[in-house]
């Protein structure tokens, strides 16, 4: 099968495959549409079981990060790279070299954090190419975007909570935390400063220890999908709503920081007729990218970036509601929002 062929390649501009035999860098780029600027998009670094893998995981994220950009309001494209390796083996000159094919592109993509690619790698990828989003060093330190990352998702999740009960109070619900890495321990944290209970799993012991010195309660991993929650949050891999979890989940709300979040598209059917309210993963996860934003403007203003990460709430509740309206998926409408906002700015009106 050709990459044309492949069945998550929706008319990609170019990908790129990367390797370095001095460092062992085995990578993949992706830029999926710079309709509305160069495209953007993390560097997820994992121990894929091959190529084909990671190549439907990288055209899946930046047709994601197109999606998410268009709903922001950000003159960014979609783009997303993936370095197949064990993030054990991650060297300076590994990133490096990654850096250097970065910066071959000039400027039509530019990367950041990502799962198992934190600031550190991003301050030694700025060594070889100036395209980095999330410094901490340099003019414009728009720094960590976990915490904005898990703000938005915090807000969606109350325009979720306003659309499925009416108010957004967090007191007394409980919220079913999957993966508390650096986006779901500070997800975590507002439930929990909101009154709120968290139930969290993770397969890093350490990473859920972190989370209950919070006051979150400690499930296994396999039972987190089975848990009595008003909300459950994937925060951790794509593709963990699906047609096994869909049926036993046991909670009013899907909300979490996770891209990728339904297996298959027909995933947001089987949510809505089971009446849950799923919010869309890029509508949720979008703080990230709008602190970002700094990085690629030079100006930074953080007070303007939580005016537009709280207003995620709003959008969420709107797509939620058109949903039980129309009695179609939300994640059907905000990829239909996300098309007409692409198509207004290929016709001139952008």
């Amino acid at each position: 099968m050709s990459l044309f062929d492949h069945h998550e390649f929706a008319g990609h501009e170019r990908v790129i495959h990367v390797s370095d035999a001095a460092t062992g860098l085995r990578s993949i780029i992706a830029i999926h549409d710079r309709t509305l600027g160069p495209a953007v998009g993390g560097c997820r670094v994992f121990p894929y079981a091959g190529e084909a893998d990671a190549l439907t995981d990288v055209l899946r994220l930046s047709k994601g990060m197109t999606y998410k950009c268009a709903l922001a309001g950000l003159p960014f494209g979609g783009g997303k790279s993936v370095i197949i390796a064990d993030p054990a083996d991650k060297t300076p000159e590994l990133i490096r070299a990654f850096g250097r094919a970065v910066n071959e592109l000039h400027g039509q993509y530019w990367t950041g954090e990502d799962i198992n690619f934190g600031i550190a790698d991003a301050e030694i990828m700025a060594g070889a190419t100036p395209y980095v989003l999330g410094r901490t060093k340099g003019v414009v330190n728009t720094g960590d975007p976990s915490p904005f990352t898990a703000g938005g998702v915090f807000a969606a999740m109350k325009g979720a909570l306003r659309h499925a009960f009416g108010s957004d109070d967090l007191t007394g619900r409980r919220v079913a935390i999957q993966g508390v890495g650096n986006v779901g321990l500070n997800l975590a944290k507002l439930v929990i400063d909101g009154g709120g209970e968290a139930l969290v799993s993770d397969v890093r012991r350490e990473s859920a220890d972190r989370a209950a010195k919070l006051g979150a309660a400690i499930v296994v991993p396999d039972s987190i999908f089975t848990q009595e929650c008003d909300v459950f949050a994937p925060c951790a891999m794509g593709g963990t709503i699906n047609a096994a979890t869909i049926p036993v989940l046991r909670c009013r709300i899907v909300c979490g920081a996770a891209n990728n979040q339904l297996d298959v598209p027909e995933c947001g059917q089987m949510l809505l007729d089971r009446g849950i309210a799923y919010a869309p993963d890029y509508v949720a996860n979008s703080g990230g990218i709008l602190n970002a934003f700094g990085d690629f403007t030079g100006h930074h203003d953080v007070d303007e970036v939580w005016r537009k990460v709280e207003a995620i709430a709003d959008t969420i509740e709107a797509i939620l509601d058109s949903s039980v309206r129309d009695k179609r998926p939300s994640s059907a409408i905000a990829d239909e929002m996300a098309e007409a906002v692409l198509a207004q700015a290929r016709a001139g009106g952008g």
